[in-house]
Order: structure tokens, then C-alpha cells, then sequence
């Protein structure tokens, strides 16, 4: 761990909790889906900068976060394969991990180590091995990396890692000192190692942006386009800001990578529940987390909140005018081309089919209280665009 990083165990950050609540309420949710698809013989959760699980004020860090996620679940006591590596914690980690969970509380014990991430040929060889067992792969993994900085962060490797059914990754990028790096020439060779086929495109584009969150953002948005370019498929990327402790602009973004429409569906109902900053989710805004900005309803946040409802609302006429769909499928396919939530999509709808904009079936025979449900038994009819104008 640097020099300056030396006291950042000792009491956890409001942001520092968001970020290990998102990542630990994610996995277990994400090891269902992929149940329901496959059951694997193995969940892998992998953590290459884990910390020591527990800070010196007592808080518990995401290792035993999702530990306790684990414990608690019996299919993923089971079967949840955890491996913690951190260069400078890693004994500590162990020590405080088993003070938790002895010894043989899970089927598979936890690995630990105190290599170098990104740095060592021997993690990079393992978490691109081949574990797939014809069409599924048998330890579908989610890859945590969360590095003082960036300096790590090969997004080849990560690629040839996505590329196996099931894998993802949630990086915890520092995009303050990223943004810096791009005019200083001592780290211009790490971050081709970030950006290893565009970082020439950005450093010249990104000087052309005036804000700062605009800048992040830019760079947020080419680390996700870069994996696309790097696989030559489709990935689903979605990023959570957490702003500076004394400042109104973002330090750090919490990036989710998935090749899977679920796993973009879920992060973004799991981002949904700690955005804490009334903001409209169009352009450079995203899922935002502010640890100045307290928690409450006011008039300001159902400005921002029913704008957003106003803009999915008018994407929806627009995709779907004249047609008829259930609305499972309306969700399923329109939720991967935005950044909304289902619960951006309930209220949207319901507001439509209380404004007459859509006609509301149901085919299950039962009786419904609200007006619109997302299941394949709520039949959405919309009426024509230009009727409307």
C-alpha cells in the first residue's frame, strides 16, 4: 500500500461503505441468475485489492460483506469459490476473515494471497484459464479490482476473462488521478496498458472537453467502449459516480462489465438504491452517490426524479407507438438500450396507463392492484405517436 494510503483503514468513508454494500449486494444476487440458467459446480468471487475485511473502527469491509452474503445463503456455502489477494494485507485479511468464519464454514475454502496484481503472470494465466465444460462455464466468476489508482488495470486480460459465459467485472476507478495522469508523461505507458487501442484518440479528444465531470465521464465512457473494441462484441457497461468529500465533482466511479443484458438489468436496480443525488440520467449523468448530500424526499429530488420518469416516458411512445407487447419483453428489450432502472420502467408505465397513453390487459385472471406489472401476463397497448402530437 502507498505512503498515503497508509490511514485509509482506519475508519471507513460513507463512500467506502456504498461501494462495498453495492459490490456484496450484487454477487449473490448475480450467482441466481446464473442458477437459473446453469447451475455451475462453482461461484467464483475474486478480489485482487481486498484490504484487510475489517477497519480499525470496527466496519466491515466487501471480503467479509460478501462473506456474510454467502454464509447465509446455503447454495452459495456450498459452492462459493472466494479467493482475496492483497500485496500488503493479505495475512491480515485471512486473520480477520477467519475471526468471522472459521475454517470449514464454507465447502470451498477461501484462498489468500499477497501477490502484485498486474504484475504477476501466474494471476493473469489463472483468471483467463478455460473453465468452460461445452456451451457454460463451470466457476462463472465476478472479478472485483479495486487499485489506489489505475496503475493495474490490463484491459486485455480482463477481456480474454469476460469472454467465458457468466464472467463480469466491477472496477473502482480513480478517475481523479486518471484524469491527471493523461498530462504527464511518467504514466503515459501505464495508461496504454488501460486504453491499449485508443489511448491516443482520448488524450486528444479529452483536452477538448471544459468541465471535470465531463472529462471523467469521457473517460469512464472509453473504458467501457474499450472493452468493446478488444472483444469485437457487445459488452454492457454501466458506471456508479461517488463524488469528493468536499467538492461537488467526482473522485471515483464504480464501473460494472458484463457481456450478459441480466447482469446490466440487475446493477442497475442494485445502483438504483444508493443514488442519493436528484439528477436526470441523460449524457454525462449517471448513478451518483454524494457522502454532503442528505438522504430525504424534497421538492428538488421529484423535479429531477419525475424528469427522468418524463424522458423514459416519451423514449417508450416513441419505440412502441401503435404496438402491442407484454411488458416483460417491453423491459427486457428497451432496458438495454438506456440507463433506467425497473423502477424507472414501472412508474413510467403506470403513469401512462393513467394518462391514456397505453391500454392495460391482464391474461392471468387475477386481480391486480397496480396497473402495470413487469410479467408476461400484463399486456401493453400503445396508442399511435401522431395521434398524440
Amino acid at each position: 500500500m502507498a505512503n498515503d494510503n497508509k490511514n485509509f483503514f482506519d475508519k471507513q468513508t460513507p463512500s467506502s461503505k456504498v461501494k462495498a454494500t453495492i459490490v456484496s449486494e450484487y454477487f449473490p444476487q448475480y450467482c441466481k441468475i446464473i442458477a437459473r440458467k446453469h447451475m455451475p459446480r462453482h461461484f467464483g468471487y475474486f478480489d485482487m485489492f481486498a484490504g484487510p475485511g475489517i477497519y480499525l473502527d470496527g466496519s466491515y469491509s466487501t471480503p467479509i460483506l460478501v462473506g456474510r452474503k454467502c454464509y447465509n445463503d446455503p447454495m452459495l456455502r456450498d459452492r462459493v469459490w472466494m479467493m482475496f489477494n492483497d500485496k500488503d494485507l493479505g495475512e491480515k485479511l485471512r486473520e480477520n476473515f477467519e475471526s468471522v468464519f472459521p475454517p470449514e464454514t464454507f465447502a470451498i475454502e477461501p484462498r489468500f494471497g499477497s501477490l502484485t496484481f498486474g504484475e504477476c503472470p501466474k494471476i493473469d494465466e489463472f483468471l483467463t484459464r478455460n473453465t468452460m465444460v461445452g456451451f457454460y462455464n463451470e466457476c462463472p466468476t465476478l472479478l472485483f479490482i479495486d487499485p489506489f489508482g489505475y496503475k493495474h488495470i490490463n484491459t486485455n486480460v480482463l477481456a480474454r476473462f469476460l469472454t467465458q459465459w457468466g464472467n463480469e467485472v466491477f472496477i473502482f476507478m480513480n478517475t481523479k488521478r486518471l484524469n491527471a495522469a493523461f498530462e504527464n508523461e511518467k504514466f503515459l505507458n501505464d495508461l496504454r496498458v488501460v486504453f491499449p487501442t485508443t489511448f491516443e484518440e482520448i488524450r486528444k479528444d479529452k483536452k477538448l472537453l471544459d468541465f471535470v465531470e465531463e472529462r471523467h465521464h469521457f473517460i469512464i465512457e472509453r473504458l467501457g467502449k474499450e472493452f468493446e473494441r478488444v472483444l469485437g462484441s457487445r459488452v454492457f457497461y454501466t458506471a456508479f459516480q461517488f463524488r469528493e468529500e468536499d467538492q461537488n465533482t467526482p473522485s471515483h466511479y464504480l464501473l460494472h462489465i458484463t457481456k450478459g443484458a441480466k447482469g446490466y438489468e440487475l446493477i442497475k436496480q442494485v445502483y438504483s438504491r444508493y443514488d442519493n443525488v436528484p439528477r436526470v440520467l441523460d449524457g454525462v449523468a449517471t448513478y451518483t452517490f454524494d457522502p454532503k448530500h442528505f438522504e430525504g424526499n424534497n421538492m428538488m429530488d421529484e423535479l429531477f426524479s419525475q424528469q427522468n420518469i418524463e424522458n423514459l416516458k416519451n423514449r417508450l411512445q416513441q419505440a412502441y407507438s401503435g404496438r402491442k407487447v407484454d411488458a416483460n419483453t417491453l423491459f427486457k428489450e428497451h432496458q438495454t438500450t438506456s440507463k433506467y432502472a425497473g423502477r424507472h420502467y414501472r412508474l413510467a408505465l403506470r403513469q401512462m396507463a393513467d394518462e391514456g397513453k397505453i391500454c392495460v390487459e391482464y391474461t392471468d385472471g387475477k386481480s391486480h392492484r397496480a396497473s402495470v406489472l413487469l410479467i408476461p401476463e400484463c399486456i401493453i397497448t400503445f396508442r399511435s405517436w401522431q395521434r398524440q402530437q
